[in-house]
């Protein structure tokens, strides 16, 4: 029956039967990930990250990253995230050992109808390499099936590995080990075409890792984390050429402020808008070995430097109106009355909750998609052991109220549904509020 069905149809099922994540930061919140590097295939972004996973016996070094395989994600709207599933894992690369769960940052290209996948591991011959070396897996799509190859590419030591192909058509490989490599790859893009060189006009205190190339109106950016105090910051140096000299110009992303130690990105242009995506370490707070990647803007000065990025938990796209709006992701959020909790600090891929403590309390949700069709109710999943009510207003904070939300008291979650006044199609920003002192638990709300 299925040979009439048109294959957009299919491919609409497939994705629709795979489990999906939103927009807000960390932009996956069912797994961990880390060292995102993105990509549009088709005009599909996809994102290719590491997997961290929790150490336990016989499974990794316990304080340290853990990675066993490869997943891939894709969106059409840098909201609506799909995990396509894992496309390479430790135990089926013939040359990786398989205990060695040390499968770090990835990256994956495309080139004559093949994606090429590279990926660094632990060999299980150490007369390949006793340190880390890198790997290639091929496929057909952007979601594999990924074939590995039987060896690793040939004179390369290291990790993060990167490919940029310049307008040329030339293809250059990058990577990192104590200093950041380049080489220009063959066509057939499984081996190098030339001796490794050194990118040299780097910082030379401190580490430096993960590069990701790429050119912008004739300047070749070359990024990178590096260590210029006591955490990984995100930097970058510019040169006339792929494989430098480069120039050392600034700063992308300061150090974080919660003391993850380190961030891995790559830079991604969509829609005429460039994008950073990057990591942290917001679903394990305290332990940074285990990380969730993000998603925020990012701009460029008329003179070609890269402004500097602020991270944002609000992240990047549009909310539906019709979707679970996660106000613990906000835009803003008021300086005392109001704070974020994680729902069960024992599971914390259930994500968090806003606690409301007092009326001074507020949120701000910004980018909430309404479109055409008129939305009649809110609902409303919270909590409030005495009972409380909610005031939902758009684009205004002191504007008129278009929802007030009773919840009964009691300490269970429960969700409350409450009619909603007129709102205009289009694009808005919530504003929430407690009317009274009454404490009150939020986790989501959604109109109908």
């Amino acid at each position: 029956m299925l040979q009439n069905v048109k294959p957009w149809l299919l491919t609409a099922l497939a994705l629709s039967a795979l489990p999906s994540a939103h927009a807000q930061n960390p932009f996956i919140t069912n797994q961990f990930t880390a060292d995102p590097t993105a990509r549009v295939f088709g005009g599909r972004v996809y994102v290719y990250p590491s997997h961290d996973i929790p150490a336990a016996p016989g499974r990794g070094r316990a304080g340290w990253f853990v990675m066993e395989d490869y997943h891939v994600f894709s969106s059409a709207n840098l909201t609506d995230w799909t995990d396509h599933g894992v496309i390479v894992t430790q135990n089926k690369v013939p040359w990786v050992k398989p205990d060695s769960y040390s499968m770090w940052a990835p990256d994956c290209i495309q080139r004559n109808g093949k994606y090429y996948f590279y990926f660094p591991s632990a060999p299980r011959d150490t007369a390949i390499s006793k340190g880390f070396t890198i790997g290639v897996a091929v496929a057909d799509k952007p979601t594999g099936p990924f074939v590995p190859q039987p060896l690793p590419i040939k004179n390369v030591r290291g990790i993060d590995p990167n490919v940029f192909i310049d307008k040329d058509g030339q293809a250059y490989l990058y990577w990192s080990q104590g200093n950041i490599y380049g080489a220009r790859l063959k066509p057939n893009m499984l081996e190098l075409a030339e001796e490794p060189k050194t990118l040299g006009e780097l910082p030379t205190k401190g580490l430096k890792e993960g590069p990701y190339v790429f050119e912008r109106k004739g300047i070749y950016y070359l990024t990178y984390p590096h260590v210029a105090n006591k955490t990984e910051r995100l930097e970058y140096a510019t040169s006339t050429s792929p494989l430098g000299p480069f120039t050392v110009k600034g700063v992308i992303m300061d150090e974080s402020p919660t003391g993850c130690w380190t961030n891995h990105h790559s830079l991604l242009q969509f829609n005429n808008q460039w994008y950073l995506f990057y990591h942290h370490n917001d679903l394990s707070p305290k332990f940074d070995k285990n990380r969730s990647i993000r998603i925020d803007s990012l701009s460029f000065a008329a003179d070609g430097s890269i402004r500097k990025v602020t991270p944002t938990l609000r992240g990047v796209g549009l909310t539906d109106a019709r979707q679970k709006i996660q106000l613990d992701r906000y835009s803003r959020l008021s300086p005392q009355g109001a704070a974020i909790a994680f729902l069960d600090t024992a599971n914390t891929f259930q994500g968090w909750k806003t606690v409301f403590t007092d009326a001074e309390g507020w949120v701000q949700y910004n980018g909430v998609a309404f479109g055409p069709q008129k939305v009649k109710t809110i609902v409303l999943r919270s909590a409030s052991a005495a009972g409380a009510t909610l005031l939902i207003r758009l684009d205004n904070p002191t504007g008129p109220v278009v929802a007030e939300v009773t919840v009964p008291k009691g300490s269970a979650w429960q969700e409350v549904k409450a009619p909603v006044g007129a709102i205009r199609p289009g694009t808005h920003t919530l504003f929430v509020a407690p009317k009274s002192a009454a404490g009150m638990e939020v986790d989501w709300v959604r109109f109908e």
